[in-house]
C-alpha cells in the first residue's frame, strides 16, 4: 500500500526541473501546506534541534554561513523538512534538487553559479550522484569555486571561477553508499531516528488543525500507534481517515472511526500494509522463513529493489519483524507470531546463532 503523496509526485518533477521549493505549484501542494517553518513547530529529533540551534546561533553571529550538513535515514523522517526550517532560521533562501536530476556537469554548475551568499542546496538522494557531479562538488563544498577547463585538447587551462559561499545540504537513505571524500566534507552528520508514538500524536493533531479536521485523543492514539515511526505516514493516514470520517461518519475522527478506516486501508495494530505481510509470508510459506536474497524477494512480489531496501525494510527491521543475515533476509520469531504461523525449531536454533 506505498501510496505515493501528491508532493512526492510534484518532488520528482521538481527535481527534474531544478525547481525550488518556493515554486508555486508546490507551494499550494498538501504535504507542504503542513510542513512546519520554524524549529517552534518542528516536533521531534529533539537532540539534532539543540545541536542545529546552537550551530546556527553561532554561524549567524559570526556571519558566516552554516557547516554542509548530511541527513540520513528511512524515507519519511523529516530530512526535506529539517532542511527547510534550518535555512528558514539562517534567514536564508534555499534551492531544493535531487541527484538523479543532475546528469550533466552544466546541471550542477548552472545551479552552484546562480546561489547567492549564505544560500543552501539541497539534493535529495545524494548517494546516487554521478561521479563527474561529486567531482565538481568538492571544491565548491571546500573552497566555494568551481574548476573549468577550457581550451582545446593541445592547450587546455584549468580556471578556478569563486561562487557564493553557500551550505550543502545532503539527504540520503543510503550513507553507506557515499564515498569517503564526499561524506568526509560534511561537517555535521546526522540520522534521523523513528518517532515515538508521542511526537507522532502531537503530528497528527497539529496537521489535524491545520486540515480544520476534528480528531479527538483516543482517534490521536490509535493513528499513531499505526504510522510505523514516520510523520509522513502518519499524516498520509490521517488524510485518508478524514476522508472516512467525512463520508462515513459525522466528520469526527475518534477511535471507532480510525479503526474502522484502517481496516477498510489493511493497516495492522503494528502499521503493517498488504506488502509488508505478503513479504513475510513469502519468507515464511515459500522458502520457510528464509534466508532469502533481496533479489529473490523483489521478482516474487514484483517490486523494485530499492523500494523494498528504502520502504519496508527499515520499519520490518526496526520492529523485528525481518532479520539479515550474510546469506539474506529471514523471517523473526515475532513475524511467526504476528501472522498466525508456527515457528520451527529449526529456524529459531538458526536465527539464534547468527
Amino acid at each position: 500500500m506505498a501510496i505515493i503523496s501528491d508532493g512526492e509526485k510534484y518532488k520528482g518533477k521538481a527535481a527534474r526541473e531544478n525547481v525550488s521549493p518556493e515554486a508555486g505549484e508546490y507551494d499550494n501542494c498538501y504535504e507542504n501546506s503542513i510542513r512546519p517553518k520554524t524549529f517552534q513547530d518542528y516536533i521531534g529529533q529533539s537532540q539534532l534541534k539543540e545541536t542545529l540551534k546552537i550551530s546556527i546561533t553561532a554561524a549567524k553571529k559570526r556571519g558566516e554561513p552554516l557547516d554542509h550538513l548530511l541527513f540520513y535515514g528511512p524515507p519519511g523522517l523529516g530530512k526535506t523538512t529539517i532542511s527547510t526550517v534550518i535555512a528558514n532560521e539562517m534567514g536564508s533562501k534555499i534551492k531544493t534538487t535531487s541527484a538523479p536530476a543532475l546528469e550533466k556537469p552544466r546541471d550542477i554548475i548552472g545551479i552552484l553559479m546562480n546561489l547567492k551568499n549564505h544560500d543552501f542546496l539541497f539534493i535529495d538522494e545524494i548517494h546516487r550522484l554521478n561521479k563527474v557531479a561529486e567531482e565538481i562538488l568538492y571544491p565548491a563544498m571546500e573552497d566555494f569555486s568551481i574548476d573549468r577547463t577550457i581550451g582545446t585538447s593541445e592547450k587546455t587551462k584549468t580556471l578556478r571561477i569563486p561562487i557564493a559561499r553557500f551550505t550543502l545540504i545532503g539527504a540520503t537513505t543510503k550513507a553507506g553508499s557515499l564515498s569517503g571524500p564526499l561524506r568526509d566534507r560534511f561537517g555535521i552528520i546526522h540520522k534521523l531516528e523513528f518517532y515515538t508514538n508521542e511526537e507522532l500524536k502531537q503530528i497528527i493533531r497539529r496537521t489535524a488543525s491545520i486540515l480544520d479536521a476534528e480528531i479527538d485523543e483516543n482517534g490521536a492514539e490509535l493513528l499513531a500507534s499505526r504510522a510505523r515511526g514516520t510523520p509522513r505516514i502518519a499524516n498520509r493516514l490521517l488524510k485518508r481517515i478524514r476522508d472516512y470520517a467525512t463520508v462515513k461518519s459525522d466528520g469526527v475522527i475518534t477511535e471507532k472511526v480510525a479503526q474502522k478506516a484502517l481496516d477498510l486501508l489493511n493497516v495492522d495494530e503494528f502499521g503493517l500494509d498488504t506488502t509488508d505481510r505478503e513479504l513475510l509470508k513469502l519468507l515464511i510459506e515459500k522458502h520457510n522463513g528464509g534466508p532469502v536474497g533481496i533479489e529473490t524477494l523483489a521478482a516474487a512480489l514484483g517490486e523494485d529493489i530499492k523500494t523494498i531496501e528504502d520502504v519496508y525494510e527499515p520499519y520490518l527491521l526496526q520492529a523485528g519483524f525481518l532479520s539479515r543475515t550474510p546469506r539474506g533476509r529471514m523471517a523473526s520469531p515475532q513475524a511467526y507470531r504476528h501472522l498466525g504461523y508456527k515457528l520451527p525449531a529449526k529456524q529459531q536454533s538458526f536465527l539464534q546463532n547468527q
